[in-house]
């Protein structure tokens, strides 16, 4: 039972596992829409599943550690910074995708001023998905909104984890 006298319907101690196994299931199915669907991955895409590899990262050494060690809630609490900062990431991308702001011209081939050699060499650098452009949408939303909300919720389980853990 927990301190307030209800039971929990997750052990704050399975956080780090469950952490782990859902980034991984958050990468396997970018791979899956890259790799069995065809849809290439952004610069901002891969930079969301950086945040993901940071998670699972952190949980790992959150495991290590065990159950009994004073550090683990902090290690927890990293990974719930490593989802939000997956979140910001992903409502930026929306952002490029909506057109609210400019994404960096790495991301979406900026090209305007440049001389004759210049332009060759920005058209054989450019990206080969640009940010700008949404790749799959469901209901409205794109892969980068799932993302987003996705990373928001976990970094919300995240800090659940942190707050109820033993201290």
């Amino acid at each position: 039972m927990s301190r307030q006298g209800h039971q929990s319907f997750v052990d704050p101690r399975h956080v780090p596992w469950l952490t782990a196994g859902s980034s991984l299931a958050a990468l396997c199915v970018a791979w899956l829409s890259q790799y069995g669907f065809g849809l290439a991955p952004c610069h901002l895409c891969l930079l969301q599943r950086d945040a993901y590899w940071a998670a699972i990262a952190l949980s790992i050494v959150a495991i290590m550690l065990g159950s009994r060690s004073p550090w683990r809630r902090w290690v927890v609490a990293l990974v719930g910074v490593a989802f939000l900062t997956g979140a910001g990431i992903a409502l930026h991308h929306v952002g490029v995708e909506q057109g609210w702001w400019e994404g960096a011209a790495s991301c979406v081939g900026g090209i305007s001023g440049l001389s004759g050699a210049d332009l060759d060499a920005a058209i054989m650098n450019a990206p080969v998905t640009r940010c700008d452009e949404v790749a799959f949408e469901l209901f409205g939303i794109s892969m980068a909104g799932y993302n987003g909300l996705l990373s928001l919720a976990l970094a919300a389980f995240a800090f659940w984890g942190f707050a109820r853990a033993t201290r």
